[in-house]
């Protein structure tokens, strides 16, 4: 065993975890969850079936991810982030069959208390506000906010809101590299 489990957290067999991976108090890995190398799962998290995560993606406390999700390396999800797999749940009807897939990309970040709701897909880098409700595709590098969520700009891979000039380019204050927006998408660039 390559990872720490806390002593009160519930490691089901059939599970991948990931050397370095550390799993905190209370949270729950199901069987045939893969949880990449070097993750943080804080107390309290569920994990659900099915479930991917990358390596180095930081589950804060108090989320649950479902079966149907999959989160690219490095994603950030922050305290009491919910996702859903059913559009239309119902107690009484089955719909086990019909999970939709719901994809975060590379660098991400979902924000405290956020809600997302299944079959859609967050860009990498994107970054969503807290408490925000995600109704539909997020794309790469987009700033949004609100209930439903909605773009409100753009960010940097460090997570700074990007401020393009008349040619549609913009630098990262903290790191310094270039983003141009081009047709109402933003691309990084070495140039």
């Amino acid at each position: 065993m390559n990872y720490f489990a806390h002593q009160t957290a519930i490691i089901d067999e059939g599970c991948q975890i990931g050397d370095g991976t550390k799993i905190w108090h209370f949270s729950h890995i199901m069987s045939g969850a893969i949880v990449g190398s070097n993750c943080n799962i804080g107390q309290n998290v569920v994990i659900s079936p099915l479930v991917v995560l990358g390596n180095n993606v930081k589950v804060q406390n108090n989320v649950s991810v479902y079966t149907g999700v999959t989160c690219e390396d490095d994603v950030f999800l922050g305290p009491s982030v919910v996702f859903t797999n059913v559009i239309n749940p119902r107690s009484a009807v089955n719909r086990k069959n019909q999970y939709l897939a719901t994809k975060v990309c590379k660098g991400a970040s979902i924000g405290a208390n956020a809600t997302v709701v299944c079959g859609i897909t967050i860009g990498t880098f994107a970054m969503i506000g807290a408490g925000s409700v995600i109704t539909k595709d997020i794309q790469p590098y987009a700033l949004v906010m609100g209930n439903p969520a909605r773009q409100t700009g753009w960010v940097s891979e460090y997570g700074h809101k990007l401020h393009f000039d008349t040619n549609g380019v913009a630098l990262c204050p903290e790191s310094g590299e270039k983003y141009v927006l081009r047709k109402n998408s933003v691309i990084k660039t070495n140039q």
